[in-house]
């Protein structure tokens, strides 16, 4: 049998699971259980690829479980809201979730034994 080799084009052609983006640095600030600000419990930073930063996310606890909210725009003046920044994949929508919630239950697990 013959066995068929990738060529670069084929290689190129498929996608990696992030294609270009990772979340390289993560920094969660926690709120403490005394203040009530609602649904949201923090809020965090996170960096992509070491060349970008996005301020002002929001670790947000809905009726199905931790998600993260994107930062909305200050002067948009319309009836709902709208965010300065979103992913456009879900890929990546996942991996900056997983990444901002797994160092949000660190931080919280971490405040709880110090």
């Amino acid at each position: 049998m013959a066995e068929k080799k990738n060529t670069n084009a084929e290689k190129a052609a498929a996608p990696s699971a992030f294609d270009c983006l990772a979340v390289t640095q993560v920094t969660v600030w926690p709120f403490l259980e005394s203040q009530n600000l609602g649904h949201m419990k923090g809020i965090a930073q996170i960096v992509l690829n070491d060349q970008m930063v996005i301020r002002g996310l929001r670790v947000m606890e809905g009726s199905n479980g931790m998600f993260v909210g994107y930062p909305n725009d200050p002067f948009y003046k319309g009836d709902d809201f709208r965010t300065l920044c979103n992913p456009t994949t879900r890929q990546l929508k996942e991996h900056i979730e997983n990444c901002v919630l797994e160092k949000y239950h660190a931080s919280v697990a971490a405040a709880a034994a110090g």
